[in-house]
């Protein structure tokens, strides 16, 4: 392992006014996002509407640190035959790729699983590696249900466990890790809840990345945020989101990671940028605060594209306003004025 070069690439996915495309949805979620906007999901269309994405130039070269792909993604071409990691790398962006295969049900937690996909992960990361991967993604799914005892902390030590395993391999492989322990927001439960939740979850989660070695000046922590589950009455303000979701990761994670890249885990476009900007603007942290979304970045633009050519421009300005609005978000000068402009 070279560590001063792990970092090097960490540094970069966390570079001022950057942020990463989470571009890895699996089969079954790419087909809702296009079920929505009516559009066939099949390998051709997943790349035309990813090749869209990748090739939007001014989102990619000014906003863009990195893209997390799909297995199938990383393997494809773009229509004129350039791999679409080349796309990427052309923008000054770094590829990477979801290694995790998906959660199963965990054995005697009823309602709870685990991320699998430890099995023969070394060699399939020598592959990715070879086709220009540079870091990589494994997502922990914890969720609250205060009625049934959930979490456990058989749950959270296990998925703990299982990340610790991931991340020491990738730098093994000269990958960076991102970390990903997501505590979902899809519950009744309050903020006050979800912080004592993901607290418990962070601790286990650099607790296992000591016991397994893993050098955190080579990784990327990418947390959800301290916020009240949908089903909540009681929905948290923006200041209150930020105030306690920088308070609760000063006192989890360390200062020699590199950077914290959040999910948006459901949060409307604006919210996710909004809370985002906040907690920069109170600043004085340890580490840079930016971004690593998913359908955040990219449901305006799936639904300004809807699977037509004639509307790959309007995807691609959509794409890039959401981008910048979350680069301006990222160094905590956006502003919800900025909004209205949509084809900024």
């Amino acid at each position: 392992m070279n560590l001063a070069d792990l970092n090097k690439v960490a540094l970069a996915m966390v570079a001022p006014g950057k942020g990463l495309l989470a571009a890895d949805e699996s089969g079954g979620t790419i087909k809702k996002r296009f079920d929505a906007i009516g559009v066939e999901s099949t390998e051709a269309t997943r790349r035309d509407y990813r090749e869209m994405l990748f090739r939007s130039s001014a989102a990619m070269t000014e906003t863009i640190s990195g893209v997390i792909l799909y297995d199938e993604t990383i393997w494809q071409n773009a229509a004129d035959g350039t791999p679409l990691v080349k796309l990427i790398e052309a923008a000054g962006a770094i590829p990477g790729i979801k290694v995790d295969e998906g959660t199963q049900a965990l054995p005697n937690c009823p309602g709870e699983t685990i991320t699998v996909g430890l099995d023969r992960l070394a060699e399939r990361l020598a592959k990715y590696y070879e086709r220009g991967a540079r870091f990589a993604k494994w997502r922990a799914v914890i969720d609250i249900n205060q009625s049934a005892h959930i979490p456990s902390m058989t749950a959270i030590h296990v998925n703990a466990h299982a990340l610790a395993r991931y991340a020491a391999l990738c730098q093994q492989a000269q990958i960076v890790p991102i970390v990903e322990p997501e505590v979902l927001m899809d519950g009744d439960h309050d903020i006050d809840r979800c912080v004592e939740v993901t607290t418990r979850v962070l601790n286990k989660t650099f607790q296992e990345l000591r016991i397994q070695r893993v050098a955190l000046e080579g990784m990327i922590l990418k947390p959800n945020m301290a916020i009240a589950g949908k089903k909540c009455a009681k929905q948290a303000s923006v200041t209150e989101v930020a105030e306690k979701t920088i308070r609760m990761l000063k006192a989890c994670v360390p200062a020699a990671v590199p950077g914290i890249a959040f999910l948006s885990g459901g949060q409307s476009d604006e919210d996710a940028t909004a809370h985002l900007d906040a907690m920069n603007r109170i600043g004085g942290l340890p580490w840079p605060l930016t971004f690593s979304y998913g359908r955040a970045l990219q449901a305006a633009p799936q639904k300004a594209w809807s699977g037509k050519a004639e509307n790959i421009a309007a995807g691609q300005r959509a794409f890039t306003h959401r981008a910048r609005m979350n680069s301006l978000a990222s160094t905590g000068t956006w502003s919800a004025a900025l909004e209205t402009d949509k084809a900024a």
